[in-house]
């Protein structure tokens, strides 16, 4: 890796650092087994366990509530369900790969060398960016296979991809910044936990209405289930306005309140060793 052809206050430094290191994030997350894990295999799988195990049940559940319209498919639920999952595991993984290059002193040895001090950062987001956006092409791949089909247009179905990756960059800014202030193992212990309560109690699990009474309220509201909501009738149509523009809210809510921790504590994180 070749960071000294353009200087660090020359016009462009922070683009070619930047590309450079995505470059470097992104090749190093491609031979981490975790990172893969985490970010293809676990989401695929739990969508084909899902459909297999679940599919049918859920689907005639549904459609005897009257609840999506004829022809709806819970795979228009565990789709969207999958995707966002896969970009919280995804992220988790890699955080932890993050603090494994804290604790190995790899940070601090990127901040002496004469590169732009954002582009660090920045590489992490734009590599979190294509990991989100390859992870969620290949869950719709799969779905495909299986049967799912968009069925409101080329338009919904981009917007349908961007909403993981929205959802995916705010997920990953609050872990950025669990990662460079706390322990490796009480992070992946808390990402584990919130992940899987988010999912077992969202719609993309099973139906609101599948739900108990006194849970309905939690599961409406939670940010995964709003996600959810939105992409499904991205996909298959529906209410959409209503659930993307919460799931923008969350995604907002989030960003304003880790961004700046996550810059401060990597440059914090980076200086250390100095």
């Amino acid at each position: 890796m070749i960071l000294t052809t353009t200087a660090e206050s020359a016009p462009g430094a922070l683009a070619s650092h930047t590309l450079i290191l995505t470059q470097r994030l992104i090749r190093r997350w491609g031979r981490d087994p975790l990172t893969l894990v985490q970010s293809l295999v676990f989401p695929t799988g739990l969508l084909v366990l899902l459909n297999l195990a679940l599919g049918k049940q859920v689907t005639e559940y549904a459609l005897g509530m009257k609840l999506y319209g004829p022809g709806y498919d819970s795979l228009y639920s565990t789709v969207p369900m999958a995707a966002i999952v896969g970009v919280m595991a995804g992220s988790a993984a890699g955080a932890v790969a993050m603090g494994r290059e804290r604790e190995d002193g790899l940070l601090s040895r990127m901040w002496v060398l004469p590169i732009h001090r954002a582009s660090g950062l920045l590489a992490r987001v734009l590599a979190e960016g294509v990991r989100i956006v390859l992870g969620t092409v290949l869950i719709v791949i799969v779905a495909h296979l299986i049967g799912f089909r968009f069925q409101q247009g080329p338009f919904a179905a981009l917007v349908f991809m961007a909403v993981p990756l929205m959802f995916g960059l705010a997920f990953a800014t609050m872990v950025t910044a669990m990662a460079v202030f706390s322990a490796k193992a009480t992070m992946v212990e808390t990402l584990s936990l919130v992940s899987s309560l988010l999912m077992f109690f969202s719609t993309g699990f099973v139906p609101l209405e599948g739900f108990p009474e006194f849970a309905r309220g939690f599961v409406a509201y939670q940010p995964l289930t709003t996600a959810t909501d939105a992409m499904r009738g991205l996909a298959f149509g529906g209410p959409v306005a209503e659930p993307l523009l919460m799931t923008i809210g969350w995604c907002a809510l989030v960003t304003s309140i880790f961004a700046i921790p996550a810059g401060y504590g990597y440059g914090r994180a980076s200086r250390a060793g100095r």
